[in-house]
C-alpha cells in the first residue's frame, strides 16, 4: 500500500513538472497562449484517466491558478477552468480538501449584487459545479453555509432560466445536506425564491416551489406567512405541474413539518382546494396527502379523540350519496379550524380574480362536507357568506355556493337553519338581491331529508305566503326562485305537503299573477298540476278543495285592491285556472267582483275585472254557469255592476272602461248566462245605456254597442214593445253612415234583427211613418260603394217587404231614377211584385 502511495506520489510529481511550463503561461497577456495553456492542462490531467489518488494531489497544486483563471478576459479561458474545477471535484476522492479557497473564490464570483459573469452559459456551469460541491461534499460544507447562502440568493433571480432552475435544485440539497446548520440563514433566501416564483416558465415554477418547500422545512418557519400568499397563487396556476408541484410541497409540510401544528389552519385549505382540480392525477395526490395528514394527526392525538374513534365511526343519517366520508383525523382537522377558515373563505369568495372565487366555492363544499354537523356554529356567517356569493354573475361559483348549501341542509339540524334563513327571507337586506335568500333556501331545503323537514313543512309554507315574501317582488329572477323553493318542498316531501296545499297553491297563483315571462308561468302551472298529482288530486280538484279559501283570501283586502295590485292578478289567474269549479262558488266570488267594479274604484283594475268576466261569460256553461246559479245572480250582476259602469263620463279612461263593459255586457248575452225573460224585465233600463253607448267616440265601443243591441233584438226582440222597437231604430241608421266599416255592418246587421223582431202586433198602418224613414235609409244605402254593403242591404230591404210591401214598393220606385246603380232597386221591385203575386194567387190564403 506503501508502495501504492509512492507510486501515486511520482506520477503526481511527473505530471506537475510537465506542467510547470503551462501553469507560468497563465499569467502571460497573450490570450492565445492561456487558452493553449489552460487546455493543455485540462487534456493532461481530467482528460487522461488519472488515478483518483494522483488527481488528488494534482489539483492541491492546481487550484489556486484555475481559481485565478476564473476571471480571464477571455471567455473560453474561464469555460475551461470551471470545466476543469468540476472534473476534479468529482474526481477526486476528498474534495472538501478544497472547499477552504474554493467556496470563497465562487462566492466573489458569483454572490456579488452585481452580475460579474457576462456569459449565461458560464454562470449555469457554475451553478452545476455548487450543485457537485454539494452532493458530493454533503455534510462538510456545514462552515460554508454564508457562501453557500450568499451565491444562491444571487442565482436564484438570475436572468437565465437554466440558472434559476438548477439554484434552486442545488438549495434543495444543500437543505438536506446540512439542516443543523441551514435553518439559521434559510429565511434570506425566501426573497429571491418569492421573486421567482411568478416567472413565465412553468419548470422554473416548479423548481421554485420545491425549493421554497426545503427552505421553510429546513428554516426556522418565520417566513411562513410571506410564502403562503405567493403559493396559494400558485394553486390557481394555468400549468399543471405547478400544481402538482405545490400540492406536494403543502402536504409534506401538514405531514413533517416541525411547526405544523401552528399552520394548519393556513394549509389546510390550500391542500384541500386542490382535491378538486380538474386534473384526476393532481386530485388523487392531494386526496392521498390529505388522508395521511389526517391519519398521522389522528395517532399524534389518540387520546384526545379516543370516544370518537370508538362511537363515531357510522356516518350520518342521510350522508350524500356516493361521497366517500373523510377519515375522523382529515374531519377533526377542519372542525378545530373552521372557525379561523371561514373569514377567509368569506373573504376570497369577492376577490377580483374569477378562478380565485371558483376554487374558493370549491373549497367551502369540501370543508362542509369534513365538518359536518359541526358548522352548526359558524351557520350564520356561512349563510351571510352565501347570500353574497349567489348573486355572483360566475355560473360555476354559484353552483359550488348551492352545492355548499345544499351540504348545510344535511348536516344541519332544520330548526337552526330555519330560524335564520326564514327570517331573513321575510326581510331581505337588500331589495336588489333580494332573491338571495330564497336562492339560499330552496338549496338548504334540497339537502334536508324528508323525515327532518315533514315538522316544519308549516311553518315554511307560512313564511312563503306572506305577502312579503310571494307578492311584493316582480323581479323574474325572485319569482323563479321562490318557484324553487315550493318545488323542493313538493319533490322532497310529496304527498305530506296536503297539509299545506292552500298556502302553496296560493305561492303558485301569487307568482303566475306577477311574472311576465311565459315559461315561468307555464313552470308554475306544471308545479301546481304537481302538486295536485302527488294529492292523487287534478287541478280542478285541488281548486275545489281550497276555493272557498282562496276567495277568502282575496275578499281580505279586496276593498284596498287598485291596477296594480298583484291581488287583481291573482283572481284572474283562480277564476280562469278553476274552470267549472268557479261555478261552485259564487256566492263567495260575486262580493269580490262587485266591490271591485263599483264606479268609484280604479278605472283600469275595473277595466281588467270586465276583461276577464267577458272572457269567462262567453264560455258560461264550463265557468261561471257551470252550476245554472249564474242566471240567479245575473239581474243583481246587470243593475249592479253593468249599469252603473255604462254612465257615460268625460275621458279616454272612461270611454275605454264602457267599452270593456259593454264586452261584458256582449259575452253575459252570448254565452246564455242570462235567460230572455230576465233581459226582458231588465230591457228599459238596459236600452238606454246600449243606445247611448253607439255614440261612443270610440270605434270598438260602438261596435260593441251594435253587436249588444244586435244581442238583445236576438233575445227578446219579438217581446219588445212597438215603442221600444221604434225607438232603437234611428240609432242603428245613425251607425249606416259610420267611419268604421265593421261598424256599419255590424248596425246593419241589427237592422236586419229589427225587422225580424216585428210580429203581428206591429201595427204597420200606425207605425208606417217610421217604416217609411227605414225604407228611404235602406234604399239610400244600396247606393254604397261597397257592393256588400250593397248587396246586405238588399237582403234587409226583401227581408222587410213583407211589412208593408205597399209602402216598400213605392219608395223604391221613387228612388229607382236616382240612383247610379238602379239594378239594385230593380231587383228589389221584382221580388215585391213576386211576393204580391204570390198572395194574390188563387187557394194563397
Amino acid at each position: 500500500m506503501a508502495a501504492t502511495a509512492g507510486g501515486e506520489e511520482h506520477v503526481s510529481s511527473e505530471v506537475l513538472r510537465g506542467l510547470a511550463h503551462h501553469l507560468n503561461c497563465l499569467n502571460e497577456d497573450n490570450k492565445a497562449t492561456r487558452k493553449r495553456a489552460i487546455e493543455f492542462i485540462k487534456k493532461e490531467t481530467v482528460d487522461k484517466g488519472l488515478s483518483s489518488g494522483v488527481l488528488q494531489e494534482i489539483f492541491s497544486a492546481l487550484l489556486k491558478p484555475l481559481l485565478k483563471c476564473l476571471s480571464d478576459p477571455m471567455e473560453r479561458c474561464r469555460e475551461t477552468a470551471i470545466s476543469v474545477i468540476t472534473e476534479f471535484i468529482r474526481c477526486v476522492p476528498k474534495p472538501e480538501e478544497f472547499l477552504p479557497y474554493l467556496m470563497p473564490c465562487l462566492a466573489q464570483r458569483f454572490g456579488e449584487n452585481e452580475i460579474l459573469e457576462p456569459a449565461e452559459e458560464l454562470r449555469l456551469s457554475a451553478v452545476d459545479l455548487l450543485s457537485l460541491t454539494v452532493e458530493v461534499c454533503g455534510k462538510h460544507l456545514a462552515p460554508y453555509v454564508s457562501e453557500m447562502i450568499k451565491i444562491l440568493q444571487r442565482t436564484i433571480v438570475d436572468p437565465f432560466p437554466d440558472v434559476k432552475r438548477e439554484s434552486c435544485r442545488c438549495t434543495v440539497n444543500f437543505a438536506q445536506s446540512v439542516p443543523e446548520h441551514f435553518h439559521m440563514q434559510a429565511d434570506s433566501l425566501v426573497k429571491p425564491l418569492m421573486m421567482t416564483i411568478t416567472h413565465q416558465h412553468s419548470r422554473v415554477r416548479v423548481a421554485v416551489i420545491e425549493a421554497t418547500g426545503s427552505v421553510i422545512q429546513h428554516g426556522s418557519g418565520r417566513n411562513m406567512d410571506d410564502v403562503l400568499p405567493h403559493l396559494s397563487q400558485r394553486f390557481l396556476d394555468d400549468s399543471p405541474q405547478v400544481r402538482k408541484a405545490v400540492t406536494a410541497v403543502v402536504g409534506d409540510w401538514l405531514l413533517h413539518l416541525r411547526d405544523r401544528y401552528s399552520y394548519f389552519h393556513k394549509l389546510i385549505p390550500l391542500l384541500l382546494s386542490n382535491t378538486t382540480d380538474e386534473i384526476p392525477e393532481i386530485r388523487l395526490l392531494a386526496a392521498d396527502l390529505w388522508k395521511r395528514a389526517g391519519t398521522q394527526w389522528e395517532k399524534e392525538n389518540e387520546e384526545d379523540i379516543k370516544d370518537k374513534m370508538d362511537f363515531l365511526l357510522a356516518p350520518p343519517a342521510h350522508y350524500p350519496p356516493g361521497v366517500d366520508r373523510p377519515v375522523l383525523g382529515c374531519r377533526e382537522l377542519v372542525v378545530r379550524n373552521l372557525g379561523r377558515l371561514i373569514p377567509a373563505i368569506t373573504h376570497d369568495l369577492t376577490d377580483w380574480l374569477v378562478p380565485t372565487r371558483i376554487r374558493t366555492s370549491q373549497l367551502l363544499c369540501v370543508l362542509l362536507l369534513h365538518a359536518e354537523d359541526h358548522s352548526t356554529q359558524h351557520l350564520q356567517p356561512l349563510l351571510e357568506t352565501l347570500y353574497r356569493t349567489c348573486t355572483e354573475t360566475e355560473k360555476e361559483v354559484v353552483k359550488n355556493c348551492l352545492a355548499a348549501a345544499k351540504l348545510i341542509g344535511t348536516f344541519v339540524p332544520p330548526p337552526v337553519f330555519l330560524k335564520l334563513l326564514l327570517d331573513r327571507v321575510n326581510t331581505p337586506h337588500s331589495s336588489a338581491c333580494s332573491w338571495a335568500p330564497l336562492m339560499v333556501l330552496a338549496a338548504v331545503l334540497q339537502g334536508c331529508s324528508k323525515p327532518l323537514l315533514k315538522p316544519h313543512l308549516q311553518q315554511i309554507a307560512d313564511t312563503l305566503v306572506q305577502p312579503s315574501v310571494c307578492q311584493e317582488y316582480q323581479q323574474v329572477v325572485y319569482l323563479q326562485q321562490l318557484l324553487a323553493c315550493v318545488d323542493v318542498l313538493l319533490r322532497q316531501c310529496e304527498s305530506d305537503c296536503g297539509a299545506v296545499s292552500l298556502q302553496l297553491l296560493q305561492v303558485l297563483i301569487s307568482i303566475q299573477s306577477l311574472s311576465a315571462e311565459p315559461q315561468l308561468i307555464a313552470k308554475a302551472l306544471e308545479s301546481a298540476h304537481f302538486m295536485g298529482k302527488v294529492q292523487d288530486l287534478d287541478l280542478m280538484e285541488l281548486y275545489r278543495q281550497h276555493m272557498g279559501q282562496l276567495l277568502d283570501w282575496l275578499f281580505a283586502s279586496v276593498s284596498s285592491w287598485s291596477s296594480y295590485s298583484p291581488q287583481r292578478l291573482q283572481l284572474h289567474i283562480i277564476v280562469t285556472q278553476s274552470g267549472p269549479v268557479i261555478g261552485e262558488f259564487l256566492n263567495q266570488l260575486m262580493p269580490i267582483v262587485n266591490s271591485c267594479l263599483q264606479p268609484d274604484r280604479d278605472k283600469e283594475m275595473r277595466m281588467s275585472i270586465f276583461t276577464m268576466l267577458a272572457k269567462l261569460l262567453l264560455d258560461g256553461s264550463n265557468t261561471l254557469d257551470s252550476q245554472g246559479c249564474f242566471r240567479d245572480e245575473a239581474e243583481s250582476f246587470l243593475c249592479n255592476i253593468l249599469l252603473p259602469n255604462l254612465v257615460w263620463k268625460a275621458g279616454r279612461t272612461a270611454g275605454a272602461l264602457r267599452t270593456s263593459a259593454l264586452s261584458c255586457l256582449l259575452a253575459l248575452l252570448h254565452g246564455g248566462a242570462i235567460t230572455p225573460g230576465q233581459l226582458l224585465c231588465l230591457e228599459e233600463k238596459l236600452s238606454p245605456h246600449v243606445l247611448s253607448s253607439l255614440e261612443e267616440d270610440s270605434q270598438m265601443g260602438r261596435l260593441m254597442a251594435c253587436r249588444s243591441l244586435s244581442a238583445m233584438l236576438k233575445l227578446i226582440g219579438r217581446s219588445m214593445r212597438q215603442d221600444t222597437l221604434n225607438q232603437i231604430y234611428p240609432e242603428l241608421l245613425k251607425r249606416l253612415d259610420d267611419s268604421n266599416a265593421e261598424v256599419r255592418a255590424a248596425a246593419l246587421h241589427g237592422v236586419g234583427l229589427w225587422f225580424s223582431s216585428l210580429t203581428k202586433d206591429y201595427s204597420s198602418e200606425l207605425c208606417a211613418p217610421h217604416l217609411q224613414l227605414l225604407f228611404q235609409q235602406l234604399l239610400l244605402h244600396l247606393d254604397d260603394p261597397n257592393p256588400a254593403v250593397q248587396d246586405q242591404v238588399l237582403e234587409i230591404l226583401k227581408k222587410a217587404s213583407v211589412v208593408h210591401p205597399v209602402l216598400l214598393k213605392r219608395e223604391a220606385e221613387a228612388a229607382k231614377d236616382k240612383h247610379r246603380s238602379p239594378v239594385y232597386c230593380q231587383q228589389l221591385l221584382q221580388h215585391i211584385s213576386s211576393l204580391s203575386a204570390e198572395t194574390t194567387a188563387p187557394g194563397s190564403e
